[in-house]
């Protein structure tokens, strides 16, 4: 039975990251995966601290991070798993400084110092989900189509395989009467999260199915 492994850099459960993360694994599960999700925000952990340990000359070699919190048996989950779906909201142009933190742990035990282009990961499937307020019409000027493709790149060179799935002009409260974003048009965002952000769920479901099968 393959392990499919979700990890969730937002710190709004129920909202649109855990929803097409929730999506992204029923998928798995409907093909047979055994399936977890984590919520990075109710762990008590910090990114690397460039301590080395994972670098040391000696056999066997570790590559595998050593420091001790939160995140440890998470890491070691992960370290089996078939599959990693990692999501994020995009904050500032960016993913969340908790998944930032998680991304320096998770792949730095895997550096190969010795040899960049080999490193210590064994191959596994990974896809990187995005939400986000900003428009698809901005990506160009705002720099996502590079941003996106850059973790696509990274986590292709260590594990070989990753996808990328982002839903754009996300709904980010349910009355935009009470808050102080008149930019936004309230109800053109909740139509659009009755239809585009449906497919989009969709698309998640797909996902998880396709990091879930056996090709």
């Amino acid at each position: 039975m393959k392990k499919v492994i979700a990890i969730n850099g937002s710190p709004r459960k129920g909202w649109n990251t855990d929803t097409l993360l929730k999506k992204a694994l029923e998928g798995a599960a409907s093909v047979g995966a055994e399936t977890e999700m984590v919520y990075l925000y109710d762990l008590k952990f910090r990114g690397c601290v460039s301590c080395m340990a994972c670098k040391l000359r000696k056999e066997p070699r570790p590559c595998r991070c050593i420091q001790r919190d939160d995140l440890t048996a998470v890491l070691d989950r992960l370290h089996e798993a078939d599959a990693v779906i990692m999501g994020s909201p995009i904050y500032f142009s960016e993913v969340t400084g908790e998944l930032r933190s998680f991304l320096e742990r998770f792949l730095f035990q895997y550096l190969n110092y010795d040899d960049y282009s080999k490193p210590l990961s064994s191959p596994k499937k990974t896809a990187m989900v995005y939400t986000m307020n900003c428009p698809e019409e901005w990506f160009p000027k705002v720099g996502y189509h590079e941003l996106f493709q850059r973790y696509e790149n990274m986590l292709k060179r260590f594990f070989g395989h990753c996808e990328t799935l982002y839903s754009t002009e996300t709904l980010q409260v349910k009355d935009y009467s009470r808050y102080h974003i008149a930019s936004m048009d309230g109800d053109a965002r909740k139509v659009r999260h009755e239809t585009v952000f449906t497919q989009d769920c969709q698309k998640a479901f797909e996902l998880g199915v396709r990091l879930a099968s056996k090709q």
